[in-house]
């Protein structure tokens, strides 16, 4: 059976070639159609197509631009260029794309009858190549892939692990290197979606690629050292591109910061997870290095919200006050004092996090939230809205951690226990899972189904908890605090704590200080 797509702008073309492939190869062929190059895009990214006639002159993508894509992703199909014009310059592109024939309109039948079979043959050499490629890349796949998911999961979830001979073994010397944290929501069969994902990366770049944990999967992408972030940037987009063409659409992915340090792999896993969160349902490719820039702007309030919706969704109360606090001072500044937009944003707020709440524990009830509008609506003081905000914020997260605590499984309970009593040493996620008697893998997995977070985040939200009571002490440094929370690297401790809070850890304790007196 062969899978030939008909492409062209006038259906009547269309329905003529059908007409005469169906005639004289109807048990042989599956045809397809389409009007448009992007319409193309989408059924070769969905359909195993043998064979294309693809018109040149069509509207929006033309014909030479979308076999420009098609043939990056599939470079085996068999394609017959159909146009108007006898031009040697569109003749030339296509021979230059690798196009098996060059056909002017109007095509009669034995024509296209014998151009029809004799693509069926080249189709049938590429195939029984193809498979004798197959037969060695199994043999082959059989040692490599073991190796480098064994790398990806030291370098990604073995926090302090020294993964120096690894990158011997990989020759990985003088590089800029990042992780990207791949999710394909609607993947039917892993089995299908690995040849096609592992051919397009290692042809377009050189990188790692580790196995697939249920619908993810992690690569680590290797550079040149010194090469310009945003040239890395449009590569890895371009090679989104090449996945979503070859693999299918919606895919989601998010990108570490770019590194050379060895010792970060960890982290810049972690940091290339976190970065996926956020990209929308729909898919799309995010990167650690943009966000930090969007991060860094000044009063944005709709940032600050989220971080208040994942801390509630999380069950963590003890953070929630300075969010709103900042929420707070954010809108002030963004709608110029103006009390009504401002309190109707925090009616917004305040909706939301009642729905989140209601979603965890469908029971949750709060007569609070009841009279919101009215508490809002009678006054413009702020101290007052504030302090209102955070009362119901944080009944909504204490509800959501008595309720998780209660579903809580007995090795999670086990293992939050070791982490809270070994919370200022370096616990890695093998040695919690030693403790409780399970696999890394399966400790990890439970970890996100348990606690929303994967273990690395859960253990970073505790520690900042705990920095956040240490710096309230005027006389405990800032060194002091960041090695009681199991951070050596002070700089690194503080970076960590202004991503979480907005605030350095110096001037958070100001700001407590200040509070206080």
């Amino acid at each position: 059976m062969y899978n030939i797509l008909l492409t062209d702008d006038e259906q009547i073309m269309i329905d003529s070639l059908k007409f005469i492939i169906e005639k004289n190869f109807a048990s042989e062929v599956q045809i397809f159609s389409c009007l448009s190059g992007t319409q193309a895009l989408e059924v070769v990214a969905k359909n195993q197509i043998d064979i294309i006639f693809m018109d040149i002159n069509m509207p929006s993508l033309n014909g030479l631009e979308t076999l420009k894509y098609i043939i990056q992703s599939k470079p085996d199909i068999v394609i017959i260029i159909l146009s108007a014009f006898d031009q040697f310059q569109y003749a030339q592109e296509a021979v230059n794309l690798g196009v098996y024939k060059y056909l002017t309109k109007p095509v009669n039948r034995n024509t296209v009858v014998e151009t029809v079979k004799n693509a069926m043959n080249l189709v049938d050499q590429r195939r029984g190549r193809v498979t004798s490629e197959v037969e060695l890349y199994k043999k082959l796949d059989l040692v490599s892939p073991m190796i480098e998911s064994d790398f990806i999961y030291s370098a990604a979830f073995s926090e302090g692990k020294d993964v120096s001979e690894y990158f011997s073994y990989f020759d990985i010397h003088d590089s800029v290197w990042c992780f990207c944290c791949l999710e394909f929501p609607r993947m039917k069969k892993q089995s299908e979606v690995y040849p096609k994902l592992r051919e397009t990366l290692t042809s377009k770049s050189r990188c790692i690629i580790g196995s697939f944990m249920m619908n993810r999967i992690v690569v680590f992408f290797i550079f040149p050292s010194g090469k310009n972030e945003t040239v890395i940037q449009d590569e890895l987009s371009y090679i989104y591109k090449l996945l979503s063409i070859s693999i299918g659409s919606g895919i989601r992915a998010g990108v570490s910061d770019f590194e050379t340090d060895i010792k970060r792999t960890n982290i810049a896993y972690s940091k290339a997870v976190e970065v996926l969160s956020k990209v929308p349902a729909e898919g799309g490719i995010y990167f650690a290095y943009n966000e930090i820039k969007h991060s860094e702007e000044k009063n944005n309030s709709g940032i600050i919200a989220e971080k208040i919706f994942g801390r509630v969704k999380a069950g963590d109360s003890g953070v929630i006050n300075p969010l709103v606090t900042a929420y707070c001072n954010a809108l002030m500044e963004k709608y110029s004092g103006d009390m009504g937009r401002i309190k109707n944003s925090m009616f917004e707020l305040l909706v939301n996090v009642r729905n989140i709440t209601s979603e965890i524990d469908n029971s949750y009830e709060n007569d609070a939230f009841s009279n919101a509008f009215s508490v809002l609506s009678n006054t413009d003081n702020m101290d007052e809205i504030m302090l209102y905000m955070q009362s119901r914020c944080c009944e909504c997260a204490s509800h959501v951690f008595q309720y998780s605590s209660k579903l809580n499984n007995p090795i999670i309970e086990k293992a939050v226990a070791f982490i809270n009593e070994h919370i200022a040493e370096n616990i890695s996620l093998e040695d919690t899972a030693a403790e409780v008697n399970v696999s890394p893998f399966y400790l990890s997995k439970l970890f996100k189904e348990e606690k929303n977070e994967n273990y690395i985040s859960y253990i970073t939200d505790i520690r900042m908890q705990m920095a956040q009571e240490l710096l309230k002490n005027p006389r405990a440094s800032i060194k002091e605090v960041s090695a009681s929370v199991g951070y050596k690297d002070q700089n690194y401790f503080s970076r960590l704590f202004r991503n979480k809070f907005g605030l350095t850890p110096t001037e958070y304790r100001d700001g407590a200080n200040g509070a206080k007196k």
